[in-house]
């Protein structure tokens, strides 16, 4: 470039002659006339053509490669596939040259693309869900959670919380929290096409919804959004903040003892969050300024959803019922029999007959390989040990007893019918508190007369209630002269009635 700026001064400006420049510069004159003789400044240099032995074949690939984009991912063929097609047609060239073409193709659909229109959302309008994974230290070991995201469109207030597993019952949850923390529900809420909310897609927008996902829905009062597929764009707040997530909150997250400390956590940080970051669109206010001037134009909570999923479950002999390859204990007066099953994130509720029969701490075992575990609640099995009191010797329920109930068993099983006896304590439990009954125990141990009715008498004596205060007497009834005891009276009543 500076030297065509050279040439045309030295010609047109100095009037130098094409042989003098041409000796000057050591270009030929052909050069110099062409260009000299143009009316353009700047040197412009022809494309290189070439030619390829792919070139015969284009049309041919670039129709296969559009024909593989419209099928799903998993059945779509490889750039290598495309290539052994392309041989029986007679194409001699190199792979290399095909694959090259195929990201030159891909780079083209996807620049075609990547075209947005900005949105713009008023106050209560939206609300954008998305799930994440992240990796966490949780009771000395590193375990992969599942992170429920949630964002506000308005003020982009974000708010996150961990589970386990992205069941019916944690995406429930995460909702309840979720909005509690928001301060109201937005009028609508934009989700992707996740089978705990979708159950079948169809043309265009239409959507086959999940039953119990429409009844949250119908509960909190918005409506439910779905984006296309492979369309994350369409939800790209809550997108954003799964990536951002990971190095604002995740990597530096300690060590924690239980999923319940980890939500505790998230929710403290999420709040500070609100209070460090300015607004993309607002600079000079927080987040948590335009969630403050939000939050007035959300629905209210009047009631929170009862979140929960429920299954048919037969109990079986043993009163177990069997759910995620845990077995949870039912009371014995319900074995063989049909039960419900609900299921919550943290616990699990049986019902029969209209009413809650039992309710057990949810387990959740992270090592698939290894077999489940068994949950027993002892007092489930009092009716079964009653009939059959030998059962308490090593029946698997009867491990867990508290210790004073296990000192006692080591007592009364020394002397003949100590087990029909000890079946006998244990059923009190089933009518008075079971700390009750253990302090009763421990009390009969230390005075060393440990039997069912001395354990009876102490457990009364510890329940009895306070004796009422005496009622105030009034003044025209009180005595003023207070009586003496003369046991001679007696004998005067005696002489006197004797006849």
């Amino acid at each position: 470039m500076a030297l065509l700026g050279v040439i045309r001064r030295w010609y047109f400006r100095d009037g130098m002659s094409k042989r003098e420049i041409a000796r000057r510069t050591g270009l030929s004159r052909n050069t110099l006339k062409k260009y000299l003789n143009q009316s353009q400044v700047e040197p412009v240099y022809s494309p290189r053509q070439t030619s390829s032995k792919l070139d015969d074949f284009v049309a041919i690939l670039r129709d296969a490669l559009n024909f593989e984009a419209k099928k799903p991912r998993k059945q779509r063929k490889t750039v290598k596939q495309l290539y052994h097609d392309l041989l029986p047609q007679g194409y001699c060239g190199s792979y290399d040259r095909v694959a090259a073409f195929a990201r030159h193709w891909r780079t083209e659909q996807s620049v075609s693309k990547q075209v947005y229109v900005p949105l713009l959302f008023a106050p209560g309008e939206a609300f954008q869900f998305d799930w994440g994974e992240n990796w966490v230290s949780i009771a000395g070991k590193k375990v992969k959670v599942q992170v429920a995201h949630f964002k506000l469109c308005h003020s982009k207030a974000g708010y996150q919380r961990a589970y386990w597993t992205q069941t019916h019952e944690m995406l429930f949850d995460a909702h309840n929290h979720a909005f509690r923390v928001f301060g109201g529900v937005p009028a609508r809420g934009i989700y992707d096409n996740m089978k705990t909310a979708v159950d079948k897609i169809g043309r265009g927008k239409a959507r086959v919804i999940n039953k119990r996902f429409l009844a949250m829905a119908s509960h909190y009062l918005f409506d439910a959004d779905f984006c296309n597929p492979a369309s994350g764009w369409e939800k790209g707040q809550v997108e954003k903040s799964v990536q951002d997530g990971r190095y604002a909150l995740w990597h530096q997250a300690p060590a924690f003892a239980s999923l319940d400390e980890l939500n505790d956590w998230l929710e403290r940080e999420c709040l500070a969050l609100w209070r460090a970051y300015k607004h993309p669109e607002h600079k000079p206010l927080t987040v948590q300024q335009c969630w403050q001037a939000e939050q007035p134009h959300l629905m209210q909570v009047s009631a929170l959803f009862d979140g929960f999923t429920e299954h048919s479950k037969v109990v079986s002999s043993t009163c177990l019922v069997t759910f995620e390859c845990n077995k949870y204990s039912v009371p014995a007066s319900f074995a063989n029999r049909r039960i419900s099953l609900r299921v919550y994130p943290d616990h699990l509720d049986m019902i029969a007959e209209g009413r809650q029969i039992t309710s057990h701490q949810r387990v959740f075992s992270r090592d698939h390989s290894a077999p489940g575990q068994v949950i027993y609640n002892w007092r489930h099995y009092l009716l079964v040990a009653q009939r059959k009191p030998g059962a308490l010797r090593n029946g698997a329920p009867f491990q867990s007893l508290p210790d004073a109930f296990k000192q006692l068993q080591q007592v009364l099983t020394q002397k003949m019918g100590g087990d029909r006896e000890m079946v006998d304590i244990l059923a009190l439990v089933l009518h008075h508190e079971s700390e009750h009954v253990e302090q009763a125990i421990a009390t009969a141990l230390q005075s060393g007369c440990a039997s069912k009715d001395h354990i009876i008498n102490c457990l009364h004596r510890l329940i009895e209630a306070t004796p009422p205060a005496p009622v105030p007497v009034a003044v025209q009834l009180q005595l003023t002269v207070e009586p003496t005891s003369d046991t001679g009276r007696y004998e005067q009543l005696r002489g006197r009635y004797a006849h």
